[in-house]
């Protein structure tokens, strides 16, 4: 297998400039402090580095996505880190941006960037070793094939899913890619999942895909060819700051890919756990952390409201599971 980079954006929420910088911009002047809780600090940024590190070191280079923002603890001379400014690939016109749609978009434009790159959140953690071939198999990205309705949900998710729909059935016809990669539609490997697909194939066009908020590893040539497509429907979405219900988002990418046929099939739900994280959920987080119960744990913020102790467990489970500094930390 050939290079394999992993791609990240952050931001630090906390950053009195950049929460200046975000009313100065918004188009809600009604907008309170209590707007930014969603980008509070769990200061567990350090052990997604040490996961990387410890459980990942075939991982070629991280691109590491701000604003222009560097932890203080981080060694930005590590060799494998790449600090990408939003400035270095996006449009000086279109800045600044505070939707993570417009940043997420351009990403193959990124220097230095390999054909095989994983995309990550920084609410992924790797918490076991983990291998190229848990995401990539014969040049391939694992994915799952799965067909899902698109229903209910966030009112602006629900209008991002479908603008991603029209994209893809716009520019795939459903019969045609089923039946060139039906073994890859069809496997035992969904599980149940296969009866979604069985059930949903009568539908003319394709009606959603069962998502999943793990790791998800891409192709660049996948994000080019739909650059190429698709560019006046991605450049309404980058020419925006703010969410909109005209956005798509990463997931076009990955349906594209799935569309295409470039995935190999497999089933996700081996790699990792996802968890919404509460004042309940915690201690059931924190265990599953210390003893490493999957390859990667998604700690998704939730409903906190005792911050200070709800923070102070989960670093502490980090700390047990991953106690020695990486190479990224001063």
């Amino acid at each position: 297998m050939e290079n394999i980079d992993i791609v990240i954006p952050w931001v630090d929420g906390g950053d009195s400039e950049w929460q200046k910088s975000f009313k100065k911009f918004t188009p809600n002047p009604e907008l309170s402090d209590s707007k930014f809780e969603r980008y509070r600090d769990w200061d567990l940024l350090k052990y997604w580095f040490r996961g990387v590190e410890h459980y990942a070191p075939w991982v070629r280079k991280i691109h590491f996505i701000t604003c222009g923002q560097t932890p203080s603890w981080m060694n930005t001379n590590n060799p494998k880190l790449n600090l990408v400014n939003h400035s270095d690939y996006i449009e000086h016109s279109l800045l600044p941006v505070f939707s993570s749609h417009p940043i997420e978009l351009p990403i193959h434009k990124i220097k230095d960037l390999s054909e095989y790159f994983i995309y990550f959140n920084d609410d992924f953690f790797l918490i076991d070793d983990v291998d190229e071939r848990d995401f990539f198999t014969n040049g391939l990205p694992n994915d799952s094939a799965i067909m899902n309705p698109v229903s209910g949900g966030d009112p602006m998710m629900l209008h991002i899913a479908i603008n991603n729909l029209d994209c893809i059935n716009r520019n795939f016809k459903k019969t045609d890619v089923i039946n060139k990669f039906l073994c890859k539609w069809i496997t035992p490997k969904y599980k149940s999942g296969i009866y979604k697909n069985l059930a949903l194939l009568p539908w003319p066009n394709f009606t959603g895909f069962m998502d999943h908020h793990l790791p998800q590893p891409y192709l660049k040539k996948t994000l080019e060819d739909v650059w190429a497509q698709e560019s006046e429907y991605l450049k309404k979405t980058i020419s925006s700051k703010f969410r909109s219900i005209s956005d798509v988002n990463m997931y076009l990418f990955r349906y594209w890919q799935l569309c295409k046929g470039d995935f190999h099939p497999n089933n996700l739900k081996k790699l990792g756990k996802y968890f919404d994280l509460t004042d309940e959920s915690v201690d059931q987080i924190s265990d599953h952390i210390k003893k490493g119960l999957s390859k990667v744990v998604v700690v998704n913020d939730g409903e906190v409201n005792d911050f200070s102790s709800t923070k102070k467990k989960l670093v502490e489970a980090f700390q047990k599971r991953l106690p020695r500094k990486s190479s990224f930390e001063l």
